[in-house]
C-alpha cells in the first residue's frame, strides 16, 4: 500500500506546477531578430511543464501554409521520422530515431515529471534506429516506393554525401556507407569513422553532420549533457559544440563551443558561412532566453552554460567562468523562447516566389517549458546580403489543433530536387511537402 502515496504526491505537485499564474507573451514572433528583448530571469518553486496531449492527424488533415502554397503527404506511416537528406538523384533519406527513457538523464522529482510528460507528448519511445529511402519516381510530390536503407546505426540523425560516401551521425559515432547513385539499400554494415560523445547520459543525443562545400571537411553537432551543467562539467567534455573532422588527415577538433544544443547546419548561399540553430536553456522564465540561429565562428565560444545571448550571466551556474563569459559571442538572430528550433534549410531553388528565396526555413519542434506554448511550426527568416533580417514569417502551422493538442511536431526541413520544402513530422509519422500551388 506504499505505492499510491508517491503517485498522489506527484499529481499534487504537477497540479501546482501547471496552475502557476505566470505566463509569457502571446506574440508568436516574440524573441525574434538580431536584438530580441531579454527580460529579467524568473525563478519558480517548480519548473513549468506544459506538454499537450498527442491526438495525431485526422484523415485528410494537413498543416496550413500561406496563400499560394499547397501541402501534400510526401510519405506517411513512418516511425518517428526526425531528419531528412535529399540525394542528388532526388531520392530522400529519412532518419527514424527517438529519445528513449534514461534513468541516467534527469533525476529526482524534476526528472520524474520530465520523463512522463515527454512520453505523453510523443517525444520518448523505443527508437526505430532506421533510415528509410523514399523515391518519387513520377515527380507528383508523393513517394511511391520506400525501402529500408539501413538499420545498422544507433539513433541515426544527420546525413551527408561526399564523393561516394554517405556519412551518418548517430547516437555515439559517425558512420560511413559506400553509396552509388540510385542505390536503395546499404550494402553491408557501416564503417565507423569517428567516436562521438555518447552515454550513459547522452541528454541531447541528436547529432547532425554537414560537409563543407569543397567536400574536404565534415562538421558535426554535439549537444550538452544537461540543462546548465548540473550533471557536472566532466560530463560535458566535447559536448555543447560543433566539431570539425578533416577527411584527409582524419583528425577531429572542436570548431566552436558553448552551444547548448546545436542541431541544424547549413551553408548560407551568399557568404558561404556555416550557420546553425541552437536550443537554449530552460527554467529562467517563459520568455528567456530565445533559441537562436547564428553563423559559426572558428574558435567561437557562445556562452553555455555560464551565460546566454552573449554575456548575460546565468547566476545558477557555479562556479562561474568570467574569463569565458568575457569572450562569449552574441548570436546573430533570435528564434523565440523555448521554440526548440531544430531544422534549418536555406531556400536556393527557384520554385517559390521571390519573397521566399535566399532565406532560411526553420523547423520549430515546440516548447515544454513555457506557457503559452511556443513553436510547433515552420518559420521563415529572410536574408539580405547574407544577413538575417526582420520580419520573420510564420510559414507552416496547424501542428497544434484548435484545442491546443498535438497533431504533429516538425523537426528536419529540406529542399527537394523540384524546389519543394520537405518537413519531417516525427509525432505525426509524416513527411510533408510544401509546393507553390500555381506550379505543377
Amino acid at each position: 500500500m506504499a505505492r499510491p502515496l508517491p503517485a498522489r504526491l506527484a499529481a499534487a505537485l504537477a497540479a501546482l506546477a501547471l496552475c502557476a499564474c505566470s505566463h509569457g507573451t502571446s506574440d508568436p514572433l516574440a524573441g525574434f531578430g538580431p536584438n530580441p528583448p531579454l527580460p529579467a530571469p524568473a525563478k519558480s518553486l517548480l519548473p513549468v511543464f506544459d506538454v499537450p496531449k498527442v491526438v495525431g492527424w485526422p484523415a485528410g488533415a494537413a498543416p496550413k501554409p500561406p496563400p499560394g502554397f499547397i501541402v501534400t503527404r510526401f510519405a506517411e506511416g513512418l516511425n518517428h521520422p526526425r531528419w531528412l537528406y535529399v540525394l542528388p538523384n532526388g531520392d530522400v533519406l529519412a532518419a527514424e530515431s527517438a529519445s528513449e527513457p534514461s534513468a541516467a538523464d534527469t533525476k529526482g522529482l524534476r526528472g520524474w515529471f520530465a520523463r512522463r510528460l515527454m512520453k505523453a507528448a510523443g517525444a520518448v519511445q523505443k527508437s526505430p534506429n532506421r533510415i528509410i529511402l523514399l523515391r518519387d519516381a513520377d515527380g507528383d510530390g508523393r513517394a511511391e516506393t520506400r525501402t529500408v536503407f539501413t538499420q545498422s546505426v544507433k539513433r541515426p540523425f544527420g546525413m551527408t554525401l561526399v564523393a561516394g560516401s554517405l556519412y551518418v551521425a548517430g547516437d555515439d559515432a559517425l558512420a560511413r556507407f559506400a553509396y552509388q547513385p540510385g542505390q536503395t539499400a546499404a550494402l553491408g554494415p557501416p564503417e565507423k569513422v569517428l567516436d562521438l560523445p555518447g552515454g550513459p547520459i547522452n541528454h541531447h543525443w541528436t547529432k547532425n553532420v554537414a560537409a563543407s562545400p569543397d567536400g574536404s571537411k565534415l562538421f558535426i553537432t554535439v549537444g550538452s549533457n544537461s540543462n546548465i551543467g548540473e550533471n557536472g562539467m566532466a560530463a560535458e567534455e566535447g559536448r555543447a559544440a560543433i566539431w570539425e573532422y578533416d577527411l584527409k588527415s582524419r583528425r577531429a577538433r572542436v570548431f566552436a563551443s558553448g552551444l547548448r544544443n546545436p542541431n541544424g547546419l547549413a551553408w548560407e548561399p551568399v557568404t558561404g558561412a556555416l550557420w546553425t540553430t541552437v536550443n537554449e536553456r530552460d527554467e529562467i522564465g517563459h520568455d528567456l532566453p530565445p533559441d537562436y540561429m547564428t553563423s559559426v565562428k572558428d574558435g567561437g565560444f557562445y556562452g553555455w552554460p555560464y551565460s546566454y545571448w552573449g554575456r548575460h550571466v546565468d547566476a545558477r551556474v557555479q562556479p562561474q567562468r568570467p574569463e569565458l563569459v568575457a569572450r562569449a559571442v552574441t548570436p546573430d538572430y533570435g528564434l523565440g523562447p523555448h521554440t526548440a528550433s531544430l531544422g534549418l534549410a536555406f531556400y536556393t531553388a527557384g520554385a517559390f516566389p521571390p519573397a521566399w528565396r535566399g532565406g532560411a526555413f526553420v523547423g520549430q519542434h515546440g516548447s515544454w517549458n513555457r506557457r503559452p506554448l511556443n513553436g510547433y511550426r515552420v518559420v521563415f527568416v529572410p536574408f539580405t546580403d547574407g544577413r538575417p533580417t526582420l520580419p520573420a514569417k510564420v510559414f507552416l502551422t496547424g501542428f497544434l489543433n484548435a484545442d491546443g493538442k498535438i497533431q504533429g511536431r516538425p523537426v528536419g526541413v529540406a529542399i527537394d530536387r523540384r524546389g519543394g520544402l520537405l518537413v519531417a513530422d516525427d509525432v505525426g509519422g509524416v513527411i510533408w511537402r510544401v509546393a507553390r500551388s500555381s506550379l505543377p
